[in-house]
């Protein structure tokens, strides 16, 4: 059995583009494969996930005493001091938990595909 590859999974979860003849084909096998239907489920959680996401989510900038001290540890390195990194904004928080969440779901695939590919490979030898 062939089954969906993992990027045309994420791609399905996205939802970004209108629905094709190849993506009809792809949620008629992952209607028949348990392993197909449960990735998408997981990628489609990880979506719905990062773009419910609130500010609130997000961790708050850590206190100033914290930069201070990462910059007093590097100094005693002679690494050169820097000014503690400015806020991300709020589109900024939401295209990187957007970003991290679509990461985690290459991974994700990643995973399942290596796992195909070691369950083809014990059944070819």
């Amino acid at each position: 059995m062939v089954h969906v590859e993992p990027a045309h999974l994420v791609e399905l979860a996205l939802r970004n583009t209108p629905p094709t003849d190849d993506d009809a084909e792809a949620l008629r096998h992952v209607e028949r494969c348990d392993r197909c239907r449960d990735e998408l489920r997981m990628m489609t959680r990880v979506v719905t996930a990062a773009r419910s996401a609130e500010l609130v989510d997000l961790s708050a900038t850590p206190p100033e005493r914290v930069w201070q001290r990462i910059t007093q540890g590097l100094s005693r390195e002679s690494a050169p001091s820097r000014p503690p990194p400015t806020p991300l904004g709020r589109s900024a928080k939401r295209k990187l938990l957007v970003a991290l969440a679509l990461a985690l779901a290459v991974v994700a695939g990643a995973v399942v595909a290596g796992g195909v590919a070691r369950h083809m490979l014990k059944r070819n030898v």
